[in-house]
């Protein structure tokens, strides 16, 4: 989407807005200011303009229970990045690694305004409809706006030579089809006492493919090969595409300004099948789909020396649940389609020597054999 004029981004439409609910508080209410004046500097006194950011927002006078919750929730929190940095030995009370985390990371959180009213500030910001607000984020504005450059291409079939997601293609489904406000709020729907998550892949699964699919693996399953590799095989083993990859992303200094930015080594397109190095009751699967994510032992060496000092405690191919879902993939034209085709597996070949240690829990050592026709 082409960036809004600055006009665009804070023009209210006043025909439609205070037909709202919304629109019957007043301004200053939420915004601040000095509502008497006519003069634009004064009444823009002690302006917020984003009164939805910060530990309190106005939001929670009327939307108590999904203000408390979103507090803390991986979109508000980050902590999903922390979960990961400190498994490879980061410490989140280390100074420099503060100061990366402020100018790489921070930025990425979103608010209640950031989904309801406006783009999120990291892709731009500014109103989705004059300042009428929403129940349902319009998804190539709000979602994909942040998860874009992965899941959003994945969805909508933007990677060239991969088709779009069964679900968006047929279905037209958006994103919160799927992961629905209380997922996105961080409620704990399921298990009300249990604690905030730490990452996107902790706890029960959600969403679960047998949620509409509620017949796979059951006696009323009609094939086979669900019914054998159920539990072995996450779905997207089988159900979906190729899907992007990222090499070693490290922190690098503006020539121009001297700040730093971070710069990623060119992306790739790949499918490969891993171990689950994350494996529980909640998700049991042997074998899932990996993705190389881009981290590297240097990748904040700009801001000192051995800020990952556990590195190989966590692997660079990780756990994986890509967004182009297929009914028919390569994968699923025949049994030896996978088994006895080492192409189809992250074996120790296809990983960087200096990364086999990080790798040993998603390598396969010995591939599926081939099946007798």
């Amino acid at each position: 989407m082409a960036p809004l004029e600055p006009w665009e981004k804070v023009l209210v439409d006043a025909e439609a807005f205070p037909q709202t609910d919304h629109g019957e508080i007043a301004c200053i209410e939420c915004h601040g200011g000095i509502n008497s004046s006519n003069h634009k500097d004064e009444a823009h006194t002690d302006l917020v303009a984003r009164p939805s950011d910060g530990d309190a927002p106005v939001c929670v006078d009327c939307h108590e229970e999904q203000v408390v919750s979103a507090s803390s929730s991986l979109h508000t929190t980050q902590e999903g990045y922390w979960t990961v940095l400190e498994a490879r030995g980061a410490d989140r009370n280390h100074p420099e690694m503060e100061e990366m985390f402020g100018n790489h990371c921070a930025s990425c959180h979103t608010s209640c305004g950031d989904c309801h009213v406006s783009q999120p500030a990291s892709s731009g910001g500014g109103l989705l409809d004059g300042h009428l607000f929403t129940d349902n984020p319009p998804m190539t504005r709000t979602c994909t706006a942040c998860h874009g450059s992965r899941v959003g291409n994945e969805f909508m079939g933007k990677n060239e030579g991969v088709i779009a997601d069964v679900h968006f293609r047929q279905g037209r489904m958006t994103c919160i089809e799927c992961h629905e406000g209380d997922e996105l709020h961080g409620e704990q729907v399921n298990d009300p006492e249990a604690e905030p998550a730490t990452h996107r892949y902790e706890g029960i699964e959600g969403p679960r493919c047998e949620t509409c699919h509620d017949t796979i693996g059951t006696k009323e399953d009609d094939l086979k090969t669900h019914k054998l590799h159920d539990e072995v095989l996450s779905c997207q083993v089988c159900h979906s595409e190729t899907y992007i990859n990222c090499n070693s992303c490290h922190v690098a200094e503006s020539e121009t300004t001297g700040k730093p930015f971070f710069t990623t080594s060119e992306s790739f397109f790949t499918f490969l099948i891993g171990r689950n190095a994350r494996r529980d009751a909640d998700r049991p699967y042997e074998y899932v789909p990996v993705r190389h994510v881009p981290v590297d032992l240097d990748s904040f060496a700009h801001y000192g020396e051995n800020l990952l000092p556990e590195f190989n405690n966590q692997p660079t191919w990780r756990y994986a649940t890509p967004h182009n879902i297929q009914r028919q993939t390569p994968q699923t034209e025949s049994c030896d389609s996978c088994h006895g085709n080492p192409d189809m597996f992250l074996t120790a070949d296809k990983v960087a020597p200096e990364e086999l240690e990080a790798n040993a829990a998603v390598i396969i050592e010995e591939i599926p054999e081939a099946q007798e026709e």
